[in-house]
């Protein structure tokens, strides 16, 4: 019966994931649809890249890069989050200006900057002694 949820039911334009692989692509599908459109995105996977190449080369401990895997996936969830919302606001209200859009969108997009910010300061504090130590400085 459609719009029961059961497997392979479409409802309008999506689909109810009828499985775990099936989840799993569609996750992935919203990860490659961030990448490929969100520069902001892009631009965080790259610094985290950055960082735990920076991480390894000065061997920090498990336990640092850990902090350091958590700090890089808040910052990429949100963001996540923030491109799901600014689409579902967008859908929405569609071309009409709306003040509690702007607020929506505004406040998903400074929750990425927040994460952003504490994670810049987290890796500093991270990163930075050893570093200095590295370069005798």
């Amino acid at each position: 019966m459609p719009g029961t949820g059961q497997r392979g039911v479409r409802r309008g334009s999506w689909r109810i994931a009828g499985d775990l692989p099936a989840s799993f692509r569609y996750a992935a599908q919203g990860l490659g649809y961030s990448f490929v459109s969100q520069r902001n995105f892009r631009i965080h996977v790259i610094i985290g890249l950055v960082v735990f190449g920076l991480g390894t080369w000065l061997q920090l401990d498990l336990i640092r890069m850990a902090v350091l895997v958590l700090t890089v996936a808040a910052v990429l969830v949100l963001e996540l989050l923030n491109t799901a919302i600014e689409a579902v606001v967008d859908l929405a209200i569609g071309r009409r200006y709306h003040p509690l859009a702007r607020i929506a969108k505004d406040c998903a997009a400074a929750s990425v900057l927040v994460a952003a910010i504490s994670s810049l300061l987290i890796a500093l504090f991270l990163l930075l002694p050893p570093l200095l130590l590295r370069l005798g400085l």
